[in-house]
């Protein structure tokens, strides 16, 4: 998936000198060029802000990253990009379904490929950052120190202030059966595990930890249908598959210390093999629902 958003980015590129061509003909034209303008300089942004978070690194200007600029740009872009081609539409015409029309398609897609080869290649014999990614495109930020990890948390979100004395979590299982734990019920459980885990953030850097807590399995069972959703004190929420209980955690701790509120304390969950957005911060109910895990958008929306 990586390799094709980027690939992707780079064939806009090479569209570029053909698509200038074009947009210097409309320039002339005596007609209203805004959005189209403000479309092209967002898509640059966001093109050029990206190339230098795969190639330079974690770029970062205060609390503001290359890869936020990119991602920012790319969605300030959208609306100016549908308004653009619905005020320029054009008609579908027999030589556009041709099959010479496939095969310039495919020399782009291959001369994208090979762009993106060619900047592993630099990337890799130059020694830069970019060639230490991970494969999803992160960058390695306070492995065993987790107080070197960032505190990221979804766009929607907040750090909230939570009282220990008075937290509890609600488990509810498939029985119908709920359980009311407090954080010291979970910290002396005699189910807790040490896992080491990657938690690999959307925001571009990854860590992996010793995270210590309850696998969701040892407080649910092993549902047999539906999907556990686990919800955050904020109203975040993910649902997932019923098999998973087996290797989700109840996290309390991270490196042996007590998870720190910017981190998800007192309780989150660990995810391994998911994205960051999976791992639910401030849990505080944890319940199976008939629905199956799929029901829910791709990516949280509140």
């Amino acid at each position: 998936m990586t390799i094709a958003h980027g690939a992707a980015g780079l064939g806009i590129l090479v569209l570029a000198p053909w698509k200038t061509v074009i947009a210097r003909r409309g320039l002339r034209r005596p007609r209203g060029h805004t959005v189209g303008i403000v479309f092209a300089v967002a898509l640059a942004v966001s093109l050029l802000a990206g190339l230098a978070h795969s190639t330079f690194g974690r770029l970062e200007v205060g609390t503001v990253t290359a890869l936020t600029v990119h991602v920012a740009a790319a969605v300030a872009a959208v609306p100016f990009a549908v308004s653009h081609v619905a005020r320029r539409r054009q008609r579908l015409r027999p030589g556009d379904v041709s099959r010479r029309v496939v095969l310039r398609a495919a020399g782009l897609g291959a001369v994208a490929a090979l762009a993106y080869a060619a900047q592993d290649a630099i990337t890799l014999v130059a020694d830069l950052p970019g060639a230490r990614r991970r494969e999803t495109g992160s960058y390695q930020v306070g492995s065993g120190r987790p107080a070197g990890m960032p505190v990221t948390q979804w766009f929607t979100n907040r750090v909230p202030r939570i009282d220990l004395a008075t937290y509890r979590l609600e488990v509810s299982g498939s029985d119908g059966r709920a359980l009311h734990l407090t954080h010291g019920d979970l910290v002396a459980m005699d189910s807790v595990v040490d896992e080491s885990a990657v938690l690999d953030c959307t925001g571009g850097w990854w860590a992996e930890q010793v995270w210590r807590g309850v696998r969701l399995a040892t407080l649910l069972g092993m549902p047999q249908q539906g999907s556990i959703t686990v919800h955050s004190v904020t109203g975040y929420t993910r649902r997932f598959p019923a098999e998973e209980a087996a290797v989700l955690l109840l996290a309390t701790h991270v490196g042996g210390a007590p998870l720190s509120p910017g981190h998800g304390g007192p309780v989150r969950l660990v995810a391994p093999g998911r994205r960051g957005f999976w791992w639910v911060k401030w849990v505080d109910q944890v319940s199976v629902e008939p629905s199956p895990s799929w029901v829910q958008p791709p990516f949280p929306l509140q």
